[in-house]
């Protein structure tokens, strides 16, 4: 495939045969299937919305979570009645599950073929051969960045926000995750194709871009002529903040044991970087850190934390806590709702523990809490994080922020809702604003989830308000890989 653009929406058209794609789980899932509408596009396929009119029904696939499969296998079911109607409709599974689950998915009934995340661009002739009448399978990793050339076709974007992949796979093998089977080894991108994308989506009106990785902290990219010549993750970071001073810009997901001053020094220096870091700790104690193979301490996590407060004092911090993993005891479970109280986290995702097959943990570990104990220990940990959560929201009560409107409110067909620099969510009355605009918002109640305020000041057209950082001295920086 050729390095050209490709349009930035899918535009429909009913005389060409007829794909239609549904996608499960994390924001890469979402950019891999915005790749595979590329690549079908370029194929002679069009999008559409109904499954009723599909030729093509492909499903993008999750493993992160037991119900997360079962979810997609009954979906499977319902694409067998599909069929039953439309014979000719032919079934892939996509993703995750792909790799994991591949012979069980191609002997379902309704399944042609199954596809591993780095085989998309064999798509369309996977599918000629399937019109033979012989199912196909396709799952093996390739040591390359296997996209760098695709433009994304974005799907169901509201023409303001769009992910971007900076890395694939991963190579930290938490004990508990599947991702390193079934993504593969990790692999950098080369920063001119990500620079080329991030500048198309700037030319077709996007004002915000999301670099995505399992761990963005470890990019790093060389030239395959000259190893002198490198690239890390800070270095990206300033290489896509400067692309446009009006472009916002943000990143996931982080490591604890990656994650660079010269990023934080980086973030303080560009105020369209936005003052918000996802970084996942899990638990809060040291011996459940080690069973996890997470590859830090809880007192090297909380200096993490130290120093990204000392350098960026109003950047927001959000994390992930499992539940009840192997072994975990009532003083394990303690020590996690103390981190929580001492970090205090401005968001947080959290689950119970999952076990998924050919993880070190299901090979090496029991799964021995209780499932009513998982269940008591996440109430306690989501009730604690609503806590905090609202705490943190009402200490904005006042102040003013930039918000990047994304689109209706779900509460009223009045108002508009955005994000802060911050990552909150803020609602507010739409007065003269539309999607895309920045806008100063007034905040003046709120929920644990929810900032509620109104329009105080547009910006002007010159783009993003400045941040004055209180270490400016420290910004003459080495950033050193």
């Amino acid at each position: 495939m050729t390095n050209k653009f490709h349009t930035i929406r899918p535009v429909p058209n009913a005389l060409l045969p007829q794909l239609y794609i549904e996608t499960y789980g994390c924001q890469m899932n979402v950019n891999d299937s915005e790749v595979v509408v590329s690549v079908m596009q370029d194929a002679g396929y069009s999008l559409c919305q109904e499954m009723d009119k599909a030729d093509v029904i492909l499903v993008n696939t999750c493993s992160i979570r037991d119900n997360a499969e079962q979810r997609i296998l009954g979906r499977l079911d319902l694409f067998r009645l599909q069929k039953k109607k439309k014979p000719a409709l032919k079934v892939g599974v996509l993703g995750c599950m792909a790799g994991r689950l591949e012979k069980e998915l191609l002997n379902h009934v309704a399944v042609d073929l199954v596809v591993g995340t780095d085989a998309y661009r064999q798509l369309p002739k996977l599918l000629e051969a399937v019109s033979q009448g012989n199912k196909q399978i396709e799952t093996r990793f390739n040591p390359q960045e296997n996209y760098a050339d695709i433009s994304p076709v974005r799907m169901d974007t509201n023409g303001v926000s769009a992910f971007v992949s900076i890395t694939r796979g991963c190579n930290n093998a938490c004990a508990y995750c599947v991702v390193p089977f079934v993504r593969g080894q990790e692999r950098s991108r080369d920063p001119q194709s990500i620079e080329r994308e991030v500048i198309e989506l700037v030319a077709n009106g996007y004002k915000e871009v999301c670099l995505l990785g399992q761990n963005v902290d470890s990019y790093l990219w060389a030239d395959s002529h000259d190893p002198t010549k490198y690239l890390n993750f800070a270095q990206l970071l300033e290489l896509v903040a400067l692309i446009d001073p009006k472009l916002r810009v943000r990143f996931l997901t982080s490591h604890p044991k990656d994650m660079s001053s010269g990023v934080l020094y980086t973030m303080a220096m560009y105020p369209n970087i936005c003052n918000h870091i996802h970084l996942p700790v899990q638990s809060g104690s040291n011996q459940i850190l080690k069973k996890m193979n997470r590859k830090y301490t809880r007192e090297e996590y909380l200096e993490r934390i130290k120093t990204i407060r000392e350098i960026l004092p109003d950047c927001a911090v959000s994390g992930d806590f499992i539940a009840g993993f192997c072994d975990e005891t009532p003083q394990d479970h303690a020590n996690t709702l103390s981190l929580m109280n001492q970090v205090k986290f401005d968001q947080a995702f959290m689950f119970q523990y999952s076990e998924r097959p050919g993880t070190k943990a299901a090979k090496m570990y029991q799964d021995n809490v209780p499932e009513e104990v998982k269940t008591q220990r996440l109430n306690e940990i989501i009730a604690l994080q609503n806590q905090i959560s609202l705490e943190s929201n009402r200490r904005d009560i006042g102040k003013t922020f930039e918000v990047l409107i994304e689109g209706p409110s779900k509460r009223s067909p009045l108002e508009y809702f955005g994000r802060s620099p911050q990552n909150k969510v803020c609602v507010f009355p739409k007065e003269n604003s539309k999607v895309g605009d920045y806008v100063q918002v007034t905040i003046h109640n709120c929920s644990s989830a929810t900032l509620i305020g109104a329009i105080t000041e547009d910006l002007p057209a010159a783009g993003l308000g400045s941040r004055i950082r209180s270490h400016i001295s420290k910004l003459a920086h080495p950033i050193q890989p």
